[in-house]
């Protein structure tokens, strides 16, 4: 017996790092997704493949996680550890995952990744519904980073937009035709390190950065409206707009600026998804000038489209 789930990737359209301070956050999932297979195993093993790595521990070393040397890995190990507890079952489990959605520049791989695992594990025995599988994910993933939000594990497993704030999610009920250039700025960042960097910016600027969390939130909220309208001109503008306030507490960089000064000569708005200091940008586009956005800014970054994903986590074995 095999059990699948599907996971999708996500942007965040507006409020990264501000959303730490109480400010929401709009976030969105994307056409590039995470698809896990599981599968019981006739030996004490619990083994996991992966494009970035594979693992392998017997049944009995799983109660300890910290004697589990592959960090990215203690997630999955935790989610199967919860879930043959949960069962009252001992039995050999392999996961492998496949992955479409790149890894490590933003655009929620790891959390994808720990909704798709925690889905096709438990499918194993029961399939649970959504709300079930994203707090387990979000347990999972505070194993080796105790302040994740939920925010990325919760736009994947429900799909489509959302806002986000520390009081959960809420689904945006839309149907909008745009699309989005995703570029790699090929640049490797490290998320701790650049949240830890804002806050000391914060400190510093108590004053300015409480009137910076203002004048997000009145993005965010005329953000909101311009979704349900389906105005990307004035989405567009909003989308630069936050990318200015993102240059301030500094987490652009030269190399990220230069592919929005590209993308914003054709698109309707570009900046920074995620923490910054490198990853990715995203232009808002439709059809009207996705092409051009994409052959532009081909000739200097690795990018590709993405589409709305309005499926969020899908079992695809049979019932």
């Amino acid at each position: 017996m095999k059990s699948i789930a599907s996971v999708p990737g996500k942007v965040i359209l507006f409020g990264e790092h501000f959303v730490v301070y109480g400010i929401k956050a709009i976030l969105c999932a994307i056409d590039k997704r995470i698809t896990v297979t599981s599968q019981f195993l006739d030996e004490p093993k619990i083994r996991i493949k992966s494009e970035l790595g594979n693992a392998e521990i017997d049944l009995g070393v799983l109660s300890s996680l910290n004697s589990i040397s592959t960090r990215f890995m203690k997630p999955f190990f935790y989610i199967v550890k919860e879930t043959l507890k949960e069962f009252n079952v001992n039995k050999g489990i392999e996961i492998i995952l496949k992955s479409d959605i790149p890894a490590g520049i933003g655009l929620g791989s790891s959390s994808a990744a720990c909704v798709a695992v925690t889905a096709s594990v438990a499918g194993l025995f029961d399939r649970k519904s959504k709300e079930q599988v994203l707090k387990r994910s979000i347990e999972s993933e505070r194993i080796i980073f105790k302040d994740a939000s939920g925010a990325d594990s919760s736009v994947s497993t429900f799909g489509g937009l959302m806002s986000y704030d520390k009081n959960g999610f809420e689904k945006i009920d839309s149907k909008n035709n745009f699309s989005f250039i995703i570029a790699n700025s090929n640049q490797v960042h490290n998320t701790r390190e650049v949240v830890l960097k804002v806050s000391e910016f914060k400190n510093k600027n108590e004053k300015l950065f409480a009137e910076m969390c203002k004048q997000e939130e009145g993005l965010v909220r005329e953000a909101l409206l311009r979704l349900k309208e389906n105005d990307l001109n004035k989405l567009g503008s909003l989308i630069s707009e936050n990318q200015e306030l993102l240059e301030k507490i500094n987490v652009s960089t030269d190399r990220l600026d230069l592919l929005i000064k590209e993308a914003s000569k054709t698109s309707y708005g570009a900046k920074i998804t995620g923490a910054g200091g490198g990853g990715c940008i995203i232009c808002l586009v439709d059809e009207s000038n996705a092409m051009a956005t994409l052959e532009n800014l081909k000739k200097i970054s690795d990018c590709f489209i993405a589409k709305i994903d309005f499926g969020g986590l899908i079992y695809c074995n049979p019932s």
